[in-house]
């Protein structure tokens, strides 16, 4: 996976490691705490995904804790300078996934703005252990998630190095898969689609968790789609067979058959909130394949 610029914009992200915090997010306003916030069904806003360092060997220095040499947490300023130094996307897990995101802003904005769609950015949240949000309280332990509530994509490397390691999705492109899936849920806030099913699930409590399979792999979908978006654009991301098999291994990994199977050595098809390994990068192979979002119905596929 090669970036067709080095450029790092860090205007998008909020660092809350190490206790600090060096923004607000693009959109300036911090948000509100958990205290309040009773039987929050997190599950539904997480997608529980691989990454880490694509060597497989642990997390680089500096990219989990964000503090410079001196122990003390990164300004925004030295963040910036840390991203836009010489190989520092080859370097740092952290600035590599700040890029990302900064593509897969960039790539959605120029989509929606073809389509004649209202368009507005998530904005990126680095965390360690633990996180107050506007969704409640959040546990490194549920994995990368997005909070509609903040239009926030949260993100602790230090989990991410461990979802690797015990699932075994390596691969730098596997973790732009992180980031494209959870960016991937921010398009269905903004296009109204995350509302709709959380009104269905009310609505028909029955097929709650089914509604939630379709919403996680239509962000499968559309990951897939930003892929290959990314890959046309001239200040995108230039793609190879293999980055994509990381990704299709990514999905695969972390599909409601194989993570139960792993923890408790038996598969419950009623309990699946995320899709099956086939389902997941099947879907993120149809975004792929197609580049169009318009392919990526999986409530209509599942007869929703």
């Amino acid at each position: 996976m090669e970036f067709d610029d080095d450029r790092v914009d860090v205007g998008g992200v909020d660092d809350r490691r190490g206790g600090g915090g060096i923004g607000l997010g693009r959109g300036g306003a911090a948000i509100g705490g958990g205290a309040g916030v009773v039987g929050l069904v997190i599950y539904l806003l997480v997608a529980v995904l691989g990454g880490g360092s694509p060597e497989g060997g642990g997390l680089p220095q500096l990219g989990a804790g964000s503090a410079n040499s001196t122990g003390q947490q990164e300004s925004r300023e030295e963040l910036s300078d840390r991203c836009n130094a010489e190989g520092a996307l080859k370097k740092y897990t952290d600035c590599r996934l700040i890029k990302v995101y900064d593509i897969a802003d960039n790539t959605w904005e120029d989509e929606f703005g073809k389509r004649g769609l209202e368009y507005r950015p998530a904005s990126l949240v680095f965390f360690a252990d633990a996180v107050s949000t506007g969704c409640g309280q959040a546990s490194a332990q549920v994995g990368p998630f997005y909070c509609p509530a903040g239009e926030e994509i949260y993100l602790d490397l230090d989990f991410l190095d461990q979802l690797q390691r015990e699932y075994g999705a390596p691969g730098e492109f596997a973790q732009a898969y992180i980031v494209a899936h959870e960016y991937g849920h921010h398009l269905q806030t903004v296009l109204g689609t995350e509302q709709q099913v959380r009104q269905a699930q009310k609505s028909n409590p029955d097929a709650e968790n089914e509604y939630s399979v379709a919403m996680e792999l239509q962000a499968d979908c559309y990951a897939g789609v930003w892929s290959t978006l990314a890959d046309q654009q001239s200040s995108g991301i230039d793609l190879t067979r293999e980055n994509i098999a990381e990704a299709q291994k990514a999905a695969e990994a972390v599909g409601d058959d194989r993570i139960q199977k792993k923890a408790t050595g038996s598969v419950d098809q009623d309990s699946w909130t995320h899709g099956s390994a086939a389902q997941r990068k099947q879907w993120f192979t149809t975004g792929y394949s197609s580049g169009d979002i318009d392919q990526c119905d999986t409530f209509g596929a599942m007869g929703l």
